[in-house]
């Protein structure tokens, strides 16, 4: 079958068709279109690759740079018949970088303290709330994902940028798979090492990791649930974070998978634990846990095989029946342990993490309504 597009939205990012017939995959290289000139693509698709019924889009390499229409709206899935052979198509408009982001879906943000106390070690730090955008206007209830290193996941004047938590979160409501709700936990600034590192002394001496984690488990865990519309239960429950933040999060996903079940794990510092020794305790019915791990090829020589053993060390334990592990890992060719690759990469973990749905999203909130209603 043979299948046009025009798009005077022009740049130099190439075009891909995606569809019921691959997957879904936005950037599979043999359905990237031939270039006629600079607004018109081509492809021609076997029938035997095919459905009956296609179910497509356009993306110019990601769900991060799909398709959208002169209003930035999300364009439903295409739909057309085999038997046509041919299609002509238009694209008004390109996401970049999963923006533009419309500011009716944004999260409601909320100080929840300045000083909230941390009678683990005897400290006060600052703790946001990121809600639904909806959340007054309904009675749901939410999972929640306890996310490290605040200061570096939404305000603006990081010295290193911000993941742009509440743009992506804003991005996945539109897609209606926003019904999160994001704990925010501010660094410790010069302790920060301290309370991220469980116990190396290599690394840092009196580490207060062990402290912090409970902190996080035994007090502010249960202050969010008494204060806000949880689900309380582990399988609504996650923690994570990048770098050291990463680590610590590992931590507690092993040794609390009473309390969380989904681990968000972004360019982890697995070198203060070359041999994967984490401290973990073993369950005669072992919990089930999903692992969203990513890191990009630029951090570093020894990042992705880092990660890469990790992984194994999974897999290995999970073939024993010792633990029960769900590992998800994308590794970026391009990606460098900054801030930009890890709020590209956000949308994806938390869809996979919570939705467990496609790995990226391609239907709008309107079209999730209506297959519910049919």
């Amino acid at each position: 079958m043979e299948f046009f597009l025009k798009s005077e939205d022009n740049d130099d990012r190439a075009v891909f068709i995606t569809g019921n017939f691959n997957k879904w995959n936005p950037k599979e290289p043999k359905f990237e279109l031939e270039k006629l000139d600079d607004s018109n693509y081509y492809i021609n698709i076997p029938d035997e690759w095919l459905n009956d019924e296609i179910e497509f889009k356009f993306t110019k390499g990601g769900w991060e740079n799909v398709e959208i229409d002169e209003y930035d709206n999300i364009t439903p899935n295409r739909k057309v018949k085999k038997e046509i052979g041919k299609i002509q198509n238009h694209v008004e408009k390109w996401r970049l970088n999963w923006g533009p982001f419309k500011k009716e879906f944004f999260p409601t943000v909320e100080l929840i303290d300045e000083e909230f106390y941390i009678p683990q070690l005897d400290k006060t730090r600052k703790i946001w709330a990121l809600l639904p955008f909806d959340y007054y206007d309904s009675d749901k209830t939410y999972p929640v994902l306890y996310l490290q290193d605040a200061q570096n996941l939404f305000n603006e004047g990081s010295a290193y940028g911000n993941w742009e938590i509440d743009k992506k979160l804003a991005l996945l409501a539109e897609y209606g798979r926003g019904e999160l709700i994001v704990i925010a936990v501010e660094h410790g600034n010069d302790d920060r090492i301290k309370e991220y590192i469980f116990d190396n002394n290599a690394v840092t001496e009196n580490a207060e990791g062990k402290k912090y984690l409970r902190f996080i488990t035994d007090t502010l865990k249960p202050w969010v649930d008494q204060n806000y519309r949880t689900k309380k239960d582990r399988e609504n429950t996650g923690i994570g974070g990048s770098s050291l933040g990463a680590l610590i999060s590992i931590y507690g996903g092993f040794l609390y998978p009473e309390v969380y079940s989904k681990l968000l794990i972004f360019s982890p510092s697995l070198w203060v634990e070359p041999n994967n020794n984490f401290p973990m305790i073993s369950f005669s019915n072992p919990y089930k846990i999903k692992v969203y791990l990513y890191g990009g090829r630029k951090e570093g020589a020894k990042m992705v095989g880092r990660i890469k053993l990790f992984e194994k060390s999974l897999k290995k334990l999970n073939a024993q029946k010792l633990y029960d592990f769900e590992v998800r890992t994308n590794i970026s060719d391009n990606g460098t342990h900054q801030e930009f690759f890890w709020s590209q990469e956000f949308p994806r973990a938390v869809e996979w993490l919570y939705i467990d749905s496609l790995e990226s999203p391609v239907k709008s909130k309107n079209e999730l309504e209506n297959d519910i209603k049919n």
